[in-house]
C-alpha cells in the first residue's frame, strides 16, 4: 500500500469510526454547525495569556470588578496560591484591603459585594489531599459556610474519566479558556529563572522548576457561550440551575490590558464521554485532525504529551507527502509523575519512532526547552499555530484522554473564516513572541531569523544562540520489552472509557490494522 492510498484508507476509516448517536437538541445544533466546533461566536475582545504570573495578575484584577457571578471550573483548584499583590497573613488587618491568596481573597469579595455569587467546580479525584494541603482545609471551610460561595467535586464522568477544563465566567461577559489552573506550583515568568525565590510552594520555602502555560481571555458573546458551557456542567456535576447573569454596562476586560484581537469570530470544541444519556463528543480530536490536515506551510504547537494515535497518523499522512509542511512540537523532556511517566513517555517514543518511517524530509521535530541555566522548562500548555492562520488555546493534550475521555474545551481563531483576516497579524505575532521566549531572543531577532531561514522555525532553532535559553531536539531513548507494550496497547492512555476494561489482547492501541502508522522494531 503506498502512502496516499494508506492517508485515503486513514480518513476514511475516521469517517467510518463515527458511530450515529442519538443526542439531545442542543447538541444536534451544534453538529449542525460543524462536527469539529460546538459554537462560533464573536469576542470584542480576545488575548492570549502566556505564563501563570501574568494569568494571576489579570484575573485578580478581573474579579475585583466581578458583580454577579465568578464561575471557576478546573482540574484542581489551591486556595493557597497567591494571585497577586494584596495582603499576607502577617500583614495588620485591613477590610479595604484584598487578601493576595484565593480562599481569603474571594471571600473578602463576596463579603465587600453581599449581591456577588462564587461558583467553584473541581474534579472529584485527588479530594483526600486537600487533608494534606494545611491551611487549605480552613479555607474549605470558610467557603462551606459562606451564603456567598458554593464549591463542588464533579464526578459527572465514567469510571476512569477526568474533568480536566480550566474555565473562569466573570459576569458571564469576560471569560478563560486554557491550560493554567488556579493551583500551586503553576506560577512563573517567561524568563523562567533558575532559583527564582518566587517560584515556591504555597507556605513553604520550597522551590519548584519551572513551568510554561498558556490561556485565552475573550469578551463578549465568546465569553456568553463559555458561560453557557459552564452552567450546562455546574448543573451536570449536581450544583443545581444556574441562570444567566443580567446584562450590566460595567466591563470586566481590566483596563490596562491591551487586547491582541478585537472584533474576532471564536470557535469552541469539546471532548466528552458519554454519561447518563449525555451524548460522547469528540470536536477536539476532530478540530486536531481538520487543522493538521489544512496546513500548507507549518504548524507550531505546544503539548504537555505526545501520545495520540489519531494525531500521530495525521501528521504521519502529511510528512508522507512529497513537500510536507514543517511542523514544531514543543513538549517537556519527560511527564510529571511516575504514572504519567509510563503512560505518556513510551507512547510518544513509539509515535515518534513510527512517524520517522515516513518522514522522508525530516519535517516533524520535538523540542525540549531549556532555561538559561539548562534546567528543562515543563510544558502544560496545549496550543496550535497553523500557518498562522488558526490558534488554538485549551484544555486539551496531544494524548488519547484528551480526545475521548476527559472533559475538555478549546477555543479557536481561524483568520481564514469571515471577518477575521484582520487576525492573521497578531497570530503570526504570538508565534515569534512563543518562539522568542523559548530561545531567549527579541521577537524581532526571530522575526528576522525566520526571514532569512525561508521561514523554517526548525532552522532557526538550530541556528539559535546556545548560550541562553534554548530549545534542545528530542532524542528517543531505547524502551524495554514491557515499556513497549504499555505504551503500543494503550494501556494507560485509552481512546475511550470502555477501552480500559478490554484485555490486551482485544485494545485498539496506537498501531491497529487498516491504519497509517506501521508498529516500529
Amino acid at each position: 500500500m503506498d502512502d496516499a492510498a494508506a492517508c485515503a484508507g486513514y480518513e476514511q476509516l475516521m469517517e467510518e469510526s463515527e458511530q450515529p448517536v442519538s443526542v439531545p437538541a442542543a447538541d444536534e445544533a451544534a453538529a449542525a454547525i460543524a462536527p469539529s466546533a460546538w459554537r462560533f461566536a464573536r469576542a470584542s475582545r480576545a488575548h492570549v495569556v502566556v505564563d501563570a504570573a501574568a494569568y494571576y495578575e489579570v484575573m485578580q484584577r478581573a474579579m475585583l470588578s466581578a458583580r454577579q457571578r465568578i464561575l471557576l471550573i478546573g482540574w484542581d483548584f489551591d486556595t493557597r496560591m497567591l494571585l497577586g499583590p494584596g495582603r499576607r497573613w502577617w500583614n495588620k488587618p485591613d477590610r479595604k484591603a484584598w487578601p493576595a491568596r484565593l480562599g481569603p481573597f474571594l471571600i473578602w469579595l463576596c463579603n465587600r459585594r453581599p449581591e456577588l455569587r462564587v461558583r467553584v467546580l473541581k474534579w472529584n479525584f485527588g479530594a483526600i489531599k486537600y487533608l494534606l494541603r494545611g491551611s487549605m482545609l480552613l479555607d474549605l471551610v470558610r467557603w462551606y459556610f459562606h451564603p456567598g460561595i458554593a464549591f463542588r467535586f464533579d464526578s459527572a464522568h465514567p469510571l476512569g474519566c477526568s474533568h480536566h477544563q480550566k474555565v473562569v465566567v466573570i459576569d458571564d461577559q469576560f471569560a478563560v479558556c486554557g491550560g493554567i489552573d488556579m493551583t500551586s506550583e503553576r506560577w512563573d515568568t517567561p524568563e523562567h529563572k533558575e532559583n527564582d525565590p518566587r517560584r515556591h510552594k504555597p507556605m513553604s520555602p520550597r522551590l519548584y522548576g519551572p513551568w510554561h502555560d498558556l490561556t485565552m481571555l475573550v469578551e463578549g458573546d465568546a465569553a456568553q457561550a463559555l458561560a453557557e458551557l459552564g452552567r450546562e456542567r455546574w448543573i451536570q456535576a449536581g450544583g443545581g440551575d444556574l441562570a444567566p447573569c443580567e446584562p450590566q454596562s460595567e466591563q470586566i476586560w481590566p483596563e490596562s490590558l491591551a487586547a491582541e484581537f478585537r472584533d474576532v469570530e471564536v470557535g469552541v470544541a469539546r471532548t466528552r464521554s458519554a454519561w447518563r444519556g449525555l451524548a460522547e463528543v469528540r470536536e477536539v480530536e476532530a478540530l486536531f485532525i481538520e487543522h493538521i490536515a489544512r496546513a500548507r506551510r507549518f504548524i507550531y504547537a505546544e503539548s504537555q504529551y505526545f501520545a495520540s494515535r489519531s494525531i500521530a497518523e495525521a501528521i504521519a499522512c502529511r510528512v508522507a507527502e512529497p513537500d510536507p509542511p514543517e511542523i514544531v512540537l514543543i513538549n517537556p523532556l519527560t511527564a510529571e509523575g511516575w504514572l504519567e511517566q509510563a503512560a505518556m513517555d513510551g507512547a510518544r517514543v513509539r509515535l515518534c519512532r513510527a512517524i520517522g518511517e515516513a518522514d522522508h524530509a525530516r519535517r516533524f521535530r520535538i523540542f525540549i526547552p531549556r532555561n538559561a541555566a539548562g534546567t528543562p522548562i515543563y510544558i502544560h500548555s496545549k496550543m496550535m499555530i497553523v500557518d498562522d492562520e488558526v490558534v488554538r488555546v485549551g484544555s486539551a493534550n496531544m494524548n488519547n484522554r484528551s480526545l475521548g475521555l476527559d472533559t475538555e474545551v478549546d477555543m479557536f481563531i481561524d483568520a481564514a473564516r469571515p471577518g477575521n483576516a484582520h487576525a492573521a497579524r497578531p497570530i503570526e505575532r504570538l508565534r515569534y513572541r512563543l518562539l522568542a521566549e523559548h530561545l531567549g531572543m527579541a521577537i524581532e531577532a526571530v522575526a528576522a531569523a525566520l526571514a532569512q531561514n525561508q521561514g523554517s522555525m526548525i532552522r532557526l532553532i538550530e541556528s539559535a544562540p546556545r548560550a541562553g535559553k534554548r530549545l534542545d531536539a528530542f532524542v528517543l531513548r531505547p524502551l524495554g520489552e514491557a515499556e513497549k507494550a504499555v505504551a503500543d496497547n494503550a494501556l494507560l492512555d485509552p481512546e475511550r472509557p470502555e477501552d480500559m476494561f478490554e484485555p490486551i489482547g482485544r485494545r485498539r492501541g496506537l498501531f491497529r490494522r487498516g491504519g497509517f502508522l506501521r508498529r516500529p522494531r
